[in-house]
């Protein structure tokens, strides 16, 4: 049997019992959750993906419908930041690729969630990731890239409205770090899957973040 969200349904079950508790603002439910989901054989990546992440588009939809507040969609979304850490402390330490990554959200985009997820999803696949977070400022992110050129840029961008960042950090970029591989993510570029050919970036998005992973690993030649 599947749940509401497409999973099976004990993991649905897990999922439901932690968005309540995200909507009610109860943390220390929500982390003895995700702890008894590891103890009953859930890996990591499970709950990650179709506990967190499910919870949180959950979290969003109910926001789009007014049934949630701003206020409370922020509580939520702390309340998962809080969970993410407690399961990348659990994770298995894979052995390294070799190839590093930078994942920011563009300036202006304050909804770090997905990128902090993906930033996870990539270290756990044996990537070194340096995570910039949220609101990122265009120049910041170019003199921290050329300070240590990474392997791959990774920006992400939720609101259409920050997607002229996601325009002015490529240019940037691309002015700075000619040969650098960019990839770009997020729900704003659902809607406009132009931007791949506009910008000369690799858009990933759909898929679930197995599908992400494994985009942005063929685009640094499978390293292993």
């Amino acid at each position: 049997m599947t749940s509401w969200c497409g999973m099976q349904e004990s993991i649905a079950a897990v999922c439901e019992q932690y968005l309540r508790a995200q909507v009610t603002g109860d943390q220390r439910t929500a982390l003895r959750i995700v702890r008894e989901a590891l103890a009953r054989g859930h890996s990591v990546w499970s709950v990650q993906q179709d506990v967190v992440q499910a919870a949180q588009r959950e979290i969003g939809r109910m926001w789009q419908e007014n049934r949630l507040s701003i206020a409370h969609e922020h509580m939520a979304t702390a309340i998962s930041q809080m969970a993410l850490v407690h399961l990348f402390e659990r994770a298995p330490v894979p052995r390294s690729r070799g190839r590093t990554i930078v994942v920011a959200c563009v300036e202006g985009e304050l909804h770090d969630l997905p990128a902090r997820l993906i930033a996870d999803y990539l270290e756990m696949d044996g990537f070194t990731v340096r995570y910039l977070g949220a609101n990122v400022p265009t120049e910041s992110l170019c003199a921290a890239l050329v300070e240590a050129p990474p392997d791959l840029l990774g920006l992400s961008v939720t609101m259409s409205f920050n997607v002229a960042g996601l325009r002015a950090a490529v240019a940037a970029v691309r002015q700075r770090l000619p040969g650098l591989k960019i990839a770009a993510g997020g729900h704003a570029l659902v809607w406009a899957p132009e931007l791949a050919g506009q910008l000369g970036v690799i858009v990933v998005v759909g898929g679930g973040p197995g599908a992400i992973v494994a985009a942005l690993a063929q685009q640094l030649g499978g390293a292993s």
